[in-house]
């Protein structure tokens, strides 16, 4: 490094007293001329002419004889050890660019034999028979993510909590990534949930225990991450409950004291969720925003979103220690619904060649506007573009009820195994 400087200022030194003498020159040149460039335009220009190309030739010259330095350009990306690593430029190593491979040695695991996966997603079971869904690989354009090792990743994570928070895109990850795991334990009865529970839906607190490892992996379900309200004292009749937008879920206190914390909002902020009729039109969901005591009737979902998003960067700037906690943010996972009304789930057998547009969402904008503003480290999946050819993927009719198609959720293994496979290249050494 000392060398390059010395070359630096060398080569410096040398331009600027070159740099005088062309422009001696110049003004000699350019007196001499000026009499005979008024009187006679076109000797003049001629004259311009030959100085200019004089000048060119002998700043060519001296670039040939004075080579610079180029500079040293850092940036990070993943590496084959898993660790993020210097070299190339940012855009070789933006793992979320990139395409889906035919890959043999996936899946890496049986949904069937892992206890902790949930009977809804594992499409084989119910009854799917193409099983090439679950043989594709992300590849990032220009770099490489780790293969998994379970041994190592084990190892890895020995005594630490990993905390999964969100609504049920994230619970199938939390079930992923301990379906992951469990290939390399050998003793499986060690591996428990720790309340006895069965993995569902309808539970808002799931622990999975590796004891040899005294590993914890951990889901809350959180759909929107702020405080859902019962309904306020003389509100309107069409309102049933409320969504405390400036306030954090009560619950937020126990994901405090984690070592990895992974969040995903997004697929509850929709209006069918929030304010419309339920799918049989019996009853209303009436849920609107509330902030402080005052009811917000006409707040555009949109801006409630960013406003509870706001609240949540808030409260992992000011309650969660950074330097101990890895904190994450998962973008919107693409859906493929289809039809005039999005009604329509058709599930394909191989990955799309195109995006159609999926590769963009509102939400995903939202999320990575919120955490680049924030004044501690957070890391953004941003899944929503490798998540946009994979119509092939999700559950489809392969579900515990399959009168009700999904285009939303994904079959396991699947999608959300390369999910995990990312995250695991940022979370280990």
């Amino acid at each position: 490094m000392e060398m390059v400087r010395n070359v630096n200022w060398i080569s410096f030194a040398q331009f600027r007293s070159f740099y005088k003498r062309v422009l001696k020159f110049g003004n000699e040149v350019m007196n001499g001329y000026w009499k005979v460039w008024i009187f006679q335009t076109f000797h003049g220009l001629v004259a311009i002419g030959s100085l200019v190309s004089f000048i060119l030739a002998l700043a060519f010259a001296y670039m040939y004889m004075f080579p610079t330095i180029t500079p040293v350009v850092r940036s990070y990306g993943i590496s084959d050890s898993g660790s993020l690593s210097s070299g190339g430029s940012v855009d070789e190593c933006n793992v979320y660019e990139g395409s889906w491979i035919a890959d043999e040695s996936y899946p890496l695991y049986n949904a069937s034999l892992c206890p902790f996966a949930e009977r809804g997603f594992d499409c084989l079971a119910n009854g799917r028979e193409d099983m090439g869904y679950a043989k594709w690989r992300w590849k990032p354009k220009n770099c490489d993510i780790p293969r998994f090792d379970a041994h190592r990743v084990l190892e890895g994570l020995r005594g630490k909590r990993v905390v999964f928070v969100g609504d049920s895109l994230s619970r199938t990850q939390w079930e992923s990534l301990i379906c992951l795991l469990m290939t390399g334990v050998e003793d499986k009865e060690s591996v428990y949930e720790v309340n006895g529970n069965k993995i569902t839906k309808q539970i808002r607190f799931l622990s999975v225990r590796f004891t040899t490892f005294d590993l914890r992996m951990d889901f809350y379900r959180s759909v929107f991450l702020v405080q859902p309200a019962s309904k306020p004292v003389r509100a309107p009749k069409r309102v049933k409950s409320t969504l405390r937008i400036d306030k954090m879920d009560d619950i937020s206190k126990e994901w405090i004291d984690s070592d990895i914390l992974i969040f995903n909002s997004g697929h509850w902020w929709t209006p069918s969720k929030l304010f419309e009729l339920e799918p049989n039109f019996v009853s209303n969901r009436g849920c609107y925003f509330q902030m402080g005591k005052s009811l917000k009737l006409g707040m555009p979902i949109t801006t409630a979103f960013k406003k509870a998003m706001s609240t949540w960067a808030s409260w992992v700037e000011t309650t969660i220690n950074t330097n101990r906690t890895s904190v994450f943010f998962r973008t919107f996972e693409s859906s493929h619904w289809s039809g005039q009304h999005r009604y329509s789930c058709k599930v394909g057998q191989r990955p799309w060649l195109r995006s159609w547009g999926m590769d963009r969402s509102p939400v995903s904008d939202t999320i990575i506007k919120i955490v680049h503003k924030m004044a501690v480290p957070v890391t953004i999946m941003h899944v929503t573009p490798m998540g946009s050819f994979r119509s092939d993927g999700h559950v489809g009719l392969w579900s515990d009820n399959p009168s009700v198609p999904d285009c939303s959720h994904w079959c396991l293994p699947g999608v959300p195994d390369m999910w995990n496979e990312i995250l695991l290249s940022y979370m280990l050494p």
